[in-house]
């Protein structure tokens, strides 16, 4: 992808995949009568009253009983089924962090964990609904793999991908409307990122719902004279290191977008690669402490995740000063 698409981006319709994620379950469950879902009193949140009206006798809901959920969910694959355990991403990982890894990870079990409106979706609800922790505490599980997509089209391909995965996985299905970037036809595979733009003087490293303002940021930056590189990497447990490390290598500094906390997640890993390989001027951007109570929107400008914000840490990563918006 490149060439001038800030406008295009902004006039672009948007989406909220958990649609996506329930189409794609339901067309799974068509195929494959092991599919059966899981949840927790979250029918509505997941998306998933039309999944209940067409296989009644393969949804099990266990009310707000979210370790109890996951513990279902190992059983059910320990029983040959296939589980997709669905629930909001504070309280699947939060409340339930202990079944995730002993009965799930360490157990190898089959359960496809989806984490519904992950990261700072829920805005006003506050602290207490942000998951904005989870990609660091599932990233330190052994044998979990951690995938985040970006769009409509990468979560069916994370769904189909998790449904072939023989262990077990984390899903974030983002409710923040996004618009459609990926391809249909794009690889999706661990260890595999997908640039989205190519550059020569920084590379934004970008999941999730920052694809698109990464996109954005690096179209602001080519009127500045400014070569950006965009690395999309939905696999954060499993990263592309020949291109990390190639990037670190072509390019001068690399920042790297999260919706999530600095500690431990994409930028950490980015960093922790890059530090032992080949060192290079970082910038992560990400939520820092507790996010205070407010809308979806204003949470992402108070923390920096914008285009603009995403700018001023490629020119800060350059030794570059700050120009105007």
């Amino acid at each position: 992808m490149t060439g001038t698409i800030a406008q295009a981006l902004a006039d672009a319709p948007t989406y909220d995949c958990r649609q996506a994620f329930a189409e794609e379950l339901a067309a799974l469950a068509r195929e494959d009568s092991r599919v059966v879902a899981v949840c927790n009193d979250s029918v509505g949140s997941s998306n998933l009253a039309a999944f209940r009206t067409e296989f009644p006798d393969r949804l099990v809901n266990v009310g707000i009983a979210e370790q109890n959920m996951v513990g279902v969910g190992a059983g059910l694959a320990n029983a040959g089924l296939i589980p997709f355990v669905s629930g909001a991403g504070p309280f699947l990982t939060g409340r339930a962090l202990e079944q995730i890894k002993a009965d799930c990870a360490y157990s190898g079990h089959k359960v496809v964990l989806c984490g519904q409106s992950p990261g700072m979706a829920y805005g006003e609800l506050g602290p207490t609904h942000h998951s904005v922790e989870d990609l660091s505490w599932l990233r330190a599980i052994a044998d979990l793999t951690v995938v985040v997509p970006t769009d409509r089209a990468q979560t069916r391909a994370a769904l189909r991908w998790a449904y072939q995965h023989p262990g077990p996985s984390y899903l974030r299905i983002p409710r923040f409307k996004v618009p459609d970037i990926i391809p249909e036809e794009a690889p999706f595979a661990p260890g595999r990122a997908l640039p989205l733009r190519e550059g020569t003087d920084v590379t934004i490293v970008a999941i999730g719902t920052m694809v698109s303002r990464a996109l954005t940021a690096a179209d602001g930056l080519a009127a500045e004279g400014i070569s950006a590189r965009v690395l999309n990497t939905p696999f954060v447990t499993s990263l592309d290191q020949e291109s990390l490390l190639r990037a670190a290598t072509e390019t001068r500094g690399i920042v790297t977008v999260e919706e999530a906390t600095l500690s431990g997640g994409l930028g950490a890993a980015v960093a922790s690669l890059t530090g032992q390989r080949q060192p290079v001027p970082l910038r992560l951007l990400g939520v820092n402490g507790f996010a205070p109570t407010g809308s979806a929107d204003y949470l992402l400008e108070h923390f920096g995740l914008t285009a603009d914000g995403i700018r001023r840490a490629a020119r800060d990563v350059l030794g570059l000063a700050s120009s105007a918006s």
